[in-house]
Parts: structure tokens; C-alpha cells; sequence
């Protein structure tokens, strides 16, 4: 166990150093001048020169690197150029954003993929199955972005029935206290029921967006999984012994595939939690992915880098949730 645990850790600090080298060396090949970025393209030869001297890039490149890393590990991701905030301050402001939806949207596509998916392997080769599988191709299929300016166009633009882009109504903004960022619970906290289902109003569509294409991966690696289980012999022999078709399928066979169904479900999650860009632009939707995007844009080479390093870092914490959960579903994981 140990052992293990070394292991893990061992794993973890390889993974996270090696996210750092390849981020540090996207900041050096990007055919972005970073002094330019900062002191303007119509500054003097002196004053470049210093600011290049000021930000160490006239050291060998091993030097800049482990700057790099104590900079890193000190928290310090550098200043927005686009923000004039530390990089560190402008993720903590958009990540909460990108957590509910990302959230929400993963709890819809597994509350409905994995039904839909067990539904499809017992009915395989038949019509549940036929719609299930032209379902989740079309959730696969049709772009995001197209879908979510649809979804605008026809329930917002047209029928009014959903919130448009940005998390609130203009009017809402700013009336309650900024405590975890999260804004369903942070109305709840402040007891502001008007801004709470404003925001739930705003959420509806592109959570609905997520969740759609989510589910059609969830709901198609269900059904691969439970089609596998469904022909094993320990089934046949629970089916011989007089067991319910409902305790086999939902008991049995489903609780044979927590493992691999675990892993489809955090590789989901963390997909979404890194920043869906498209969805995030299409619905002005403050998130990290949007952080990252206008970033770019802006040649603001600070925060990319630290937006990159957070989409690491969340791929790494959902990967360690993921292995604590094998053991806790399955105690011959450990």
C-alpha cells in the first residue's frame, strides 16, 4: 500500500513537473515577442533591452526555467496584460463559472447517458437501441457552436423561453456578494431568490448544450460496456437461477462496469471543466475557457500560460478523484 502511495505520488510530481517544462517552452517557441507584449512595440531600444534584462530572458534557458518553476510554486503566475490583475486573481474570478456549468452539465449527461446507454444494450438490434445510437451520433455529429447559436436563435431569439448570453440579466449583476463565485449558491446564500433563477434561467441552455453532447459519450460507452457484460456466463447463470431481469441488468450487470464507467465519467467532466471554448464564446460565458481564448487573442502570454497550467492541474485532480473512487466502488482496487 505504500508502495502505492509512493507511486501515485511519484506519478503525480512527474506529471505536473513535465505540464510545467512543455507550458515553459510553448511561452519560448510562441512567435510572440513577451518584452513587446509588455513595454509596446513603440518603446525605445533602452528600454527594451532593460525590460529583457528585467525578465531574465538574457540567463541560459535552464536558469529561466527554474525561475520559472520557483515563480510557479510560489504562486506567482505573473500579470494580465489584458486585466492588469495577477493571472492567479483573473482564474479564481472565471473558474467558479466554468465549475457550475461544467457541473451541472455532467451531472445531466450522466443522470440521463447512463439509463439511456443499459436501455440500448438490453434492447440491442431494436428500435430503442436504433434511436439511442442516432441520438448520440447527432450529439457527436453537429458542432457546438452550431448548436448552441441554434439553441439562441430559436429558445432565446425567438420564443424567449431561456436566458441569452452572460450568466445574468444586466439588471441582476453585482446585487449579491461574490463568496464562492458560484452564483446558484451564492443567491442562495445572500437569499436572493430573483437572481437565483435568473441565473438558473442563463444555465438552462448552455448546460443543456454540454450535457447533450456529454451524454451521447457516456451513453454510448454504457451501452459497449453492459452489451459485454450481458453475454458473460455469470449472467446466464443468475438468468437460470430465476433472478429478475431487473436485478441482472441494473444489479449485475451494471455494477460490473462502475470501473470502467468511472473513468468515461471523469474524462467527461474534466473535458468540461477545462473551458469549453466554443460554448463559453457563443454564450459570453465568463468562464476559463473564455479567459483563455481572449488571452490568446491579446498576445497575453501570462494568463494563457497559467490557464494552461490549471487545465493541467485539473486533469491530474480529477484523475486522483477517479483512482480514490476505484477503490471506494471496488474494494479489489486497492
Amino acid at each position: 500500500m505504500l508502495l502505492r502511495g509512493l507511486s501515485l505520488t511519484a506519478q503525480i510530481v512527474a506529471t505536473f513537473l513535465g505540464l510545467l517544462f512543455v507550458t515553459f517552452l510553448i511561452g519560448r517557441v510562441m512567435p510572440i515577442d513577451p518584452v513587446l507584449a509588455v513595454v509596446g512595440d513603440q518603446a525605445s531600444e533602452a528600454t527594451y533591452r532593460a525590460a529583457y534584462q528585467e525578465m531574465g530572458l538574457d540567463r541560459p534557458l535552464y536558469q529561466q526555467f527554474f525561475g520559472y518553476l520557483t515563480d510557479i510554486f510560489s504562486g506567482d503566475f505573473g500579470v494580465s496584460r489584458v486585466t492588469s490583475s495577477p493571472v492567479l486573481e483573473d482564474i479564481a474570478r472565471v473558474f467558479p463559472a466554468t465549475l457550475e456549468m461544467a457541473t451541472l452539465a455532467t451531472i445531466l449527461g450522466v443522470g440521463l447517458g447512463i439509463p439511456a446507454g443499459v436501455v440500448a444494450a438490453t434492447h440491442a438490434g431494436r428500435w430503442p437501441d436504433f434511436l439511442l445510437r442516432v441520438f448520440s451520433l447527432l450529439g457527436f455529429s453537429i458542432p457546438i457552436f452550431w448548436l448552441g447559436l441554434m439553441g439562441l436563435s430559436l429558445f432565446y431569439g425567438q420564443l424567449g423561453w431561456v436566458g441569452g448570453p452572460g450568466r445574468l440579466d444586466i439588471y441582476y449583476q453585482n446585487l449579491v456578494p461574490q463568496i464562492t463565485g458560484v452564483l446558484l449558491i451564492d443567491s442562495l446564500i445572500a437569499g436572493n431568490l430573483e437572481v437565483f433563477w435568473n441565473a438558473v434561467n442563463h444555465l438552462i441552455l448552455p448546460v443543456s448544450v454540454l450535457a447533450y453532447h456529454s451524454m451521447a459519450y457516456i451513453s454510448r460507452m454504457t451501452r459497449s460496456f453492459m452489451l459485454e457484460q450481458l453475454g458473460q456466463e455469470y449472467i446466464t447463470t443468475a438468468r437460470v437461477k430465476g433472478l429478475s431481469e431487473t436485478r441482472v441488468v441494473w444489479r449485475h450487470a451494471l455494477g460490473n462496469i462502475k470501473i470502467p464507467l468511472i473513468t468515461v465519467i471523469s474524462l467527461s467532466y474534466a473535458t468540461l471543466l477545462e473551458g469549453t471554448v466554443l460554448t463559453e464564446t457563443v454564450f459570453s460565458w465568463p468562464g476559463l475557457g473564455l479567459y483563455i481564448t481572449n488571452a490568446l487573442l491579446a498576445a497575453d502570454m501570462n494568463a494563457v500560460l497559467g490557464g494552461t497550467i490549471v487545465v493541467g492541474i485539473v486533469f491530474v485532480g480529477v484523475n486522483l478523484l477517479s483512482d480514490f473512487l476505484y477503490r471506494f466502488v471496488d474494494p479489489r482496487a486497492k
